[in-house]
Parts: C-alpha cells; structure tokens; sequence
C-alpha cells in the first residue's frame, strides 16, 4: 500500500523546492497532502502544490466546509507520516509549546503518526539558543529533525541552517533513512571521496571535460557522512552545494585532484574515487584563445595521472574502491580494472545518452575478489547508503575486528536489491 504523507508546508524562502520534494515523495509511491501555513502562500503558490500532489490543498482551520465532518482529524488519522518542510523557527516554537492556532500545527497535535520536520532558517537563527532548545524538546519527544545542511543561503550568508534538497528528504520519509549520529557503521574512520568531473584546458576559454555531474559522488559523500565518518571530497567543478558535516575540497584538474588526494589521504582508511577525472590533457594549454582559421586543427593529448591506481598502490594504502563507467562490455572492464589496479571493490555501471550521467536514478553491479552485488535502478542517494552500507561490510570484513552485525557479505552468488 502507499505510504500517506501529509506535507506540512511553513513560511520559509525554502518552500519553493517544495514542489520537487512533493514530486520526489510521489516517485516513491506516497500519497501526499499538502497543508500549508498562510505565510507559506507567500512562497508557493497552492495551484502549483495542487498540480503536483493531485490534490487539493489544505489551510484554514477555519474552512466551513471541511471542519463540518471534523476533517483536520481525519487528515491526522490518515497520515503514515507528517513532514513539515521547510520548519521555520516559528513552527518550531509552536510545536514544541504545543501551541495550535492553525490548522497545521492542530493536526500535529492531533495525530499518532511519526512526525519529521526539514528546519530551515538564517545560520544565527539556526544557532540561536532558544531555537536549540526548541530542537532538543523536539528530538527528545520522538520527532524526527532531517537537516539542516551546512552551505549558502538565500540572505547571502553561508552556514548551518539550508534546508535538505527534496530527494534527500524524500529518500528519508520513505525508509532509507539517515543515520543517527554516533550511530553509524563507519564511525570513527576517516574517508576521502573523489566527486565530479575535471577540466583540462586547450586554452583560456576552451576546455576538455565529461558528463559528470558530481550527483553519485556527492550522494555517496552523504551516505558515509550519515554513517559517522569524517568525510572530506576532493571534488572537481560542480554546481551541487557541500553535503551535510562534509569537508570539500575543489580542484579543476586532473593534476590538482591528484596532488590534493594525495595531501589528504595520509590519514584516510577508506578511498572512494567516484570522479569522473580526464584520462588526457592537452599536452600545453594556449596562453590566448586559438582562433579557427584552418580547415582542421589536431591538439596533441598526454595522460594524467592515475589517481585510484597510485592510491592503491600506496604502502599503507586505505581500503580502495573505484567507479567504472561504460558504454558497453561493463563487467568485463570493471573486473578488468579491479585486478589490474588492485583495488579493493569497484562499482560499475553503463553510461549513454539514456543512463548513468547528469540523471537522478542509476543501477550499478558492484565486484570484489571474492564476490559480487546487484543494485537495480533507484535514486542516487538511495543507491549511495546501499552502497556505503556494503562497503562498510566489507572493510570491517578485510580491515577491521569483525564485520558489524546484520552485514554480512553477499557471495558470488548474485542478489538484486
């Protein structure tokens, strides 16, 4: 059966990704009502919210209409869950004072669903002590706090207080879940992600680059942060803000992802190399932009550097997992560079006009020495935790006491998830 949600939407300027987070829940197979506070109108328009949900929206407690059969209660009693996304300070205060002077926060008071509120606010109202104190009551009542994220904010400041993107709150209300803190499989251990493209540049306006998006690596840099490790990615040009609790390093080049790998990985156990980096570089890049005047024109190519085989390759190297992204004969050519680079495990997966890059979702088979794992297509944060979750399995397996409970390796026999 499909999960009813009751979305919950407060008067933030985040309520314009509220739209996409309904969406994101839909593709998931949730039932989603919309309830909106009378500032969130101010945000988001209810006919587009209406257009998105398939149904209509709710907001006055005082609707002659719908209270007539009591219907805040009954919307309470429908809800598997409620989500209030974006939760404003204010929304915070009124929840953890029990206060309800609308609809919204009445059905909170009403229902025994789960609750799970995405805050989002300016970084000083975020740190603010009354708004942490609100939070702590909250949390120790039961409800569940998603976020809020570390990065730019619409004021113009940056820090703590940017609400989660939609499929990261969508992908926790359907059951993937974020860890709790101190809670994780990896906590403790230190963990360097490569995320993204690189760029080698013909001249200063010319460059030779990929498809990546930097989405899989940011949402596998995500994933091993909800599990508790300390999580720094290397990460080539993206327009994808730094993950929660997650240090970011950027670089443009293929050379500076592998100097500043380097630098960083001393005190790394895991190695996740999820970057789409450059094999060749134009062997010298123009001082000034070429211009076309001949017919033809040939720009001679050199390799750069092999980042994940040289990590591997270390003396005291930290359990090393590569990406493999092809067009065509996809398990040959990542087992094929498993063995050839040493690695320790290696996710692959088919890439084309019709899969893998710049998307949402990806399917991917992942190898090691002894075995191997199928994941079917789902969201990209979704793969990530089940990702990171195998590769937790098998570090605790090959490098640590014991492999943690419930992890159990997979075999070569092979296993859709």
């Amino acid at each position: 059966m499909p999960m009813n949600v009751v979305l919950g939407i407060s008067g933030g300027i985040a309520a314009y990704k509220t739209p996409e987070l309904v969406r994101r829940l839909r593709e998931r197979g949730a039932d989603v009502q919309i309830v909106m506070t009378a500032s969130a109108e101010e945000f988001v328009t209810p006919t587009a919210l209406q257009a998105v949900s398939g149904r209509p929206i709710r907001s006055n407690l005082w609707d002659k209409e719908a209270e007539a059969s009591m219907s805040h209660i009954e919307l309470a009693r429908w809800a598997d869950v409620v989500l209030i996304a974006p939760a404003t300070a204010e929304i915070m205060a009124r929840l953890a004072g029990g206060a309800a002077p609308d609809l919204l926060t009445t059905l909170c008071l009403a229902t025994e669903a789960p609750l799970a509120i995405a805050p989002a606010m300016n970084r000083v109202m975020w740190s603010n002590p009354a708004v942490q104190a609100n939070r702590r009551t909250l949390e120790e009542r039961g409800v569940r706090i998603l976020g809020p994220e570390h990065g730019s904010q619409a004021c113009g400041e940056t820090g703590a207080g940017r609400m989660l993107e939609p499929d990261e709150i969508a992908a926790a209300v359907c059951g993937v879940g974020l860890t709790p803190a101190g809670e994780g499989l990896l906590q403790g251990k230190t963990v360097v992600v490569t995320a993204g493209p690189t760029r080698e540049a013909i001249d200063p306006v010319r460059y030779i680059t990929n498809r990546s998006s930097g989405k899989m690596g940011y949402a596998i840099a995500t994933a091993v942060a909800r599990q508790g490790a300390t999580v720094i990615v290397v990460s080539g040009p993206v327009s994808i803000d730094a993950p929660s609790g997650v240090t970011v390093k950027r670089v443009t080049t293929a050379e500076e992802m592998y100097n500043a790998t380097h630098t960083l990985i001393g005190d790394a156990d895991i190695f996740i190399a999820a970057a789409a980096v450059s094999d060749y570089r134009p062997a010298e890049a123009r001082a000034h932009k070429m211009k076309k005047d001949a017919r033809s024109m040939s720009i001679e190519l050199v390799k750069c550097p092999d980042i994940l085989a040289s990590v591997a390759a270390l003396k005291n190297a930290p359990f090393t997992v590569g990406f493999a992204a092809e067009t065509e004969n996809v398990r040959d050519y990542a087992l094929g560079k498993l063995r050839n680079k040493k690695l320790d495990m290696i996710v692959a997966n088919r890439v084309g006009d019709d899969c893998g890059f710049d998307l949402d979702e990806n399917a991917v088979d992942v190898y090691w020495a002894e075995g191997e794992r199928a994941f079917a297509k789902m969201t990209k944060i979704e793969l990530a935790h089940e990702i990171v979750k195998l590769v937790a399995a098998r570090y605790e397996q090959t490098r640590g006491a014991a492999t943690p409970p419930g992890l159990a390796i997979i075999s070569s026999n092979r296993k859709k998830s």
